[in-house]
This record gives C-alpha cells, structure tokens and sequence, in this order.
C-alpha cells in the first residue's frame, strides 16, 4: 500500500526563485483539487504565455486537442482515469511536450511507472512553489536545448550555399521590397526559380525579418526523402508505428512550432503526402504516424519549386488545392543569366567568404567579361562551386574565370556505350552543381533511377 504523506495543501506563497519569464510557452495543470489548481493557474500566469487549468484527464485531453501545450503538471490521482493511465495515452496518442507528476504519495512502484510513461519530474505534496518552478525551468531548457541542437544540426549539414542576398539588379531589388512586404504577415508564400538561384536565402530572408524570426527556422528538401518516409519525418510518429520504429520521433513540424517551416521542392512530394499536408495546412494541426489524435501546431509555412506547379497541376501530378494553398502570395527568382549585373558582386561575395573559410589568399576578380559572360546554368550554386574549385586549386580553370575554359574530359573511342552514358550523366549533374531532382528533369528520367545509377558507380 502507498504510504500517505501529510494532508495535502497549496503551496507556500511563491519566492522570488531568480526563474526567468516564460511567456513563450504554454501550461495546462491538471488536478481535481480545485484549491490546488486555482492557486497554480494563478501563480504561473503571471511567468507563462498561456495557463490552462482542468480537473480530470479526461478534461485535461480537450484542452490538448484545443491547442499547442507545451508543459502539463499532472497530478497522479484523478478521478476516473488516472494521471498515470493519461500519461500513457498521451506519449501513444503523439504528445511530446513535458509532464511533471504530482503526487501526495510516496510509492516506489508509482515513481517506477512515471518514469516509463515518460513523465519528466515527480514532485510528492506538499511542495514549495519554487520546487515547481525549478522542475519547469529544467523542462523547457531541455526542450529549448534539443530543438536548438536538432536546428543546428541541419543548419551544419544543409548549410546554404549563399547566406544572405546579393546584387543590385532590378530583379534583386524587386525580391527585397517583397520580402519586406511578406515578412510581417503570415500568409504562405511560394518561391519559384531555377535549382541554384537561392530559393532558400530568400526564405531565410522571410523568417529572418517576421516576428518569427527568434523561433526555428527548418528547412527541408522534400526531393531528398524516400516517399515512405516523409510523413513521419514531417509529422514524427509513436513508438511502435510501423516496423523498426524503436521509440517515438518528433516530426519536423514540432520542431519549427512557433517558427517557420520551409518545404524545399515541394513539388517532389508523392500525392498521399500533398492530401496530408494540405490538411495541416487547412486545419492547423498533425496526426504523427500511428498516433489516434490530431496535435495543434503554429508553423509559417514557405514552400519553394524548380518546377512549374502551374502545369503540374494540369498535368495531375500536384493536386490543385494544395497549390492554390501554398500559392497565397509568389516570389520568382530570375536565374542568373536573366540578371548579369548580380553575378560578378555574387563571385566577390562568394571569394570574401570561402576564402576566409578555407584559410587561403582570395584570388583576384576584376570586371571579368568570362563571368558575365557565361550562362551559368547551375545558377549562384554554380557560381559557388568555381569559386571554390578554383582557391582550392590556386586558380581559375585555364587561367580565367571562365568555366567553359576548364578542359573537357576526352571519351575514348575503346568507350563504351554505359561509359559515354555515365561521363553524360556526370556532366550534367555537374551542370547542375550536383541537384539530382533537376538532373533528373535534363535527362529525362526519374529521380529514384538516377540515384540508383550513382551508387553502382560508387561502388565501383
């Protein structure tokens, strides 16, 4: 039998603790004492952004139907269902946010089972009102702490190839006002261009300057990810989902929650993903895979394509309202040959910075009639990779600027027929500064067998 601690009672009026103010976040307390819950609601609603309170689990779940909850104080005896038992249902029903336990008995067994169900503290009544506010402290820095890590981390491996927007052409002049209209609303916006213009700068650009800007910005290339893949990915799932799911998994859109979520070539997602998305679009909330409830979000989405969704939608392959959604308002980025006047200030930004990334002297650029001269067909991307190639090298290929002066690889004429297809391959994906999607598009193939193609040469 558990051991009862004292009478239970409100806690002690609250200290100053030195906790800071979390108006970011939002709180549900959960508990049927209606002394207790008042006193909580109203000794956190001067430090949370939002304080919900409810007297039974059952309750409690209306309320995390309702909106985004970051934190929930749960005490364990509930009538009905336990706090323990709702504990459960909310981890299997997707819910990733913090719980802390309450409880007014001391019960190994309890603790046991509060730990598995994922609970992130277990505080025994009667506590202090600064006990309380220690164990939030702790629960919103870890969280805080993972979705910054999880940011980074692809922040490192995505890593644009331009960080900010260059040139003064009047095209480049006409994205800036846009931008500076776009960036305090909070309508979608879909960015069209050619792979390599710098699609996503311009979404950084959007996040950077909205009242967003201090949340996540996440990005993600949606041509990049297996089909089977991209709903869990986007969406995260529940433990025990689908086979070889171990444990639960946070979807991208947890991670953006406040921020803004940028869709890479959204055009590449397959059609049961374009009905799923649209309706967390439309409704403001995700099912993560293998969960039974709906979890509400707050995410901007911004959405960018090489293709032209227009004629994808006449085709069939991209569904009309999804297009119409994400079609709110559009920025076209010119490719670099419709805007000459930006691609010499692009190769100085690009020297400036690679060279000081690398360590090496930058090479000298002056009026190069090679550059502007060139058509660039992979766009900034490509502008970058010469710039690159060239100070690792020492030098311009041929002792220009000009990539067409690079010496073409010879095809001997021992070669054969899957030999010319795989230097042909090779070249236009170097065309493309390595963007598989649109190499795909040139060659007139699909994505899945170009992949395959490249990891048999890999492997040779």
């Amino acid at each position: 039998m558990p051991r009862p601690l004292p009478p239970a009672h409100p806690p002690e009026p609250p200290t100053d603790a030195g906790f800071g103010s979390w108006q970011e976040y939002a709180v549900l307390v959960v508990d049927d004492e209606s002394g207790m819950r008042n006193f909580l609601g109203r000794a956190l609603a001067s430090r949370c952004g939002t304080v919900r309170t409810a007297a039974s689990a059952e309750e409690g779940a209306r309320a995390v139907e309702e909106q985004h909850i970051d934190l929930i104080v749960l005490d364990i005896s509930l009538p009905g269902k336990s706090g323990i038992e709702w504990l459960h249902e909310l981890r299997q029903t997707g819910f990733h946010g913090d719980v802390i336990l309450i409880t007014a008995f001391a019960d190994m067994d309890t603790a046991i089972g509060a730990l598995r169900g994922g609970a992130s503290d277990f505080i025994l009544k009667p506590f202090r009102i600064d006990q309380l506010l220690a164990a939030m402290a702790r629960a919103f820095d870890r969280a805080r702490l993972a979705r910054d890590n999880f940011v980074l981390r692809r922040a490192v491996t995505a890593l644009s190839a331009v960080t900010e927007l260059v040139g003064d052409s009047s095209a480049m002049r006409d994205i800036r006002t846009m931008i500076g209209r776009l960036a305090n609303v909070p309508s979608t916006v879909l960015i069209s261009g050619e792979s390599g213009t710098g699609k996503e700068v311009v979404a950084r650009a959007l996040h950077s300057h909205s009242p967003r800007a201090a949340h996540p910005f996440v990005p993600i290339n949606c041509g990049a990810i297996a089909p089977e893949l991209i709903e869990s990915e986007l969406f995260g799932h529940v433990k025990g989902a689908f086979t070889g799911s171990g444990g639960e998994r946070k979807g991208l859109f947890f991670y953006a929650h406040g921020g803004t979520l940028f869709l890479d070539e959204v055009g590449e997602l397959p059609p049961a993903m374009q009905t799923k998305l649209l309706r967390a679009l439309e409704e403001k909330k995700i099912r993560p895979v293998g969960a039974e409830r709906e979890l509400p979000v707050d995410v901007r989405i911004l959405a960018a394509t090489n293709r032209d969704l227009a004629q994808e939608v006449q085709q069939g392959r991209f569904r009309h309202d999804l297009f119409y959604r994400l079609d709110v308002v559009s920025i076209h980025i010119p490719p670099l040959r419709e805007r000459r006047d930006d691609i010499l200030p692009l190769a100085r930004h690009f020297m400036d910075s690679l060279s000081a990334q690398l360590g090496v002297a930058p090479l000298a650029i002056g009026d190069e009639p090679a550059l502007s001269g060139y058509d660039w067909p992979g766009n900034a991307r490509e502008l970058r990779n010469l710039i690159e190639r060239s100070l690792i090298l020492g030098g311009f290929p041929g002792g220009g600027a000009h990539p067409a002066r690079a010496p073409a690889a010879s095809v001997p004429a021992s070669a054969t027929l899957e030999d010319m297809e795989k230097q042909h391959i090779l070249q236009v994906l170097g065309r493309v500064a390595g963007n598989k999607s649109e190499a795909a598009r040139i060659l007139g193939i699909s994505r899945k067998t170009l992949e395959r193609k490249c990891s048999l040469w890999q492997g040779q």
